[in-house]
């Protein structure tokens, strides 16, 4: 069966976050590319932006959670996909730096024409999200801890930085396939991300993706 949702998501719905995402730093970005970020860490304090025109995924189940930070806990949607596919995907965090002012980082890759960006094991903890989404055989109100159709929670050394609460509500779905995407996250963790035609951009002032 297929559920077709469209429109805007809050956490407080439990809405499908879906994108996934560059990391948050050059550095970082460079050890997803790899398949080497960590598996635990605290999430910096600081969200970044998301956009993507498409993203299709196999095997996919989302879940609530808390990430910790310095600044606090921020309570999250966590999703977690088998594999993605990224199509035209921007990502952007706005770094404020004394007296100089606000600096934007940028990532770009998979535009259209060229090789989509794929990813594994993917997992991403987001608090917001704008889309037009489709589900493939979707369950929902599924106890988190027996989940099927995708990677499941997170385990410790797996990903996923938030702790969820066991027996918890979630929902999964063979397939999900999302257009027009705006995504605000605090952390997303991959075993692998392959990331096609990458491009990195540091300006002066706030340019976000959106």
């Amino acid at each position: 069966m297929e559920s077709l949702a469209r429109g805007g998501t809050r956490w407080k719905r439990f809405a499908v976050v879906m994108v996934p995402s560059v990391a948050a730093t050059a550095a970082i970005g460079v050890a997803i590319a790899q398949g080497a970020l960590a598996a635990s860490f605290s999430v910096s304090g600081q969200q970044f932006k998301v956009t993507a025109s498409e993203l299709d995924g196999d095997g996919f189940v989302q879940y609530g959670a808390l990430d910790k930070g310095k600044n606090g806990q921020h309570p999250v949607a966590v999703v977690g996909m088998n594999s993605a596919q990224i199509t035209n995907l921007c990502q952007s965090v706005v770094v404020p730096v004394p007296i100089f002012g606000d600096v934007t980082m940028q990532l770009k890759a998979g535009g259209k024409g060229g090789p989509r960006v794929e990813a594994k094991k993917l997992y991403i903890d987001a608090d917001d999200l704008q889309t037009n989404a489709t589900f493939t055989n979707v369950d929902i109100g599924v106890s988190v801890d027996s989940t099927t159709k995708g990677p499941g929670p997170a385990k410790p050394g797996e990903g996923g930085q938030g702790s969820y609460l066991p027996n918890s509500f979630a929902q999964q779905a063979e397939k999900v396939h999302f257009e027009d995407v705006k995504q605000r996250a605090w952390a997303t963790t991959a075993g692998t991300f392959k990331l096609s035609g990458l491009h990195m951009n540091v300006s002066r002032g706030k340019n976000e993706c959106y």
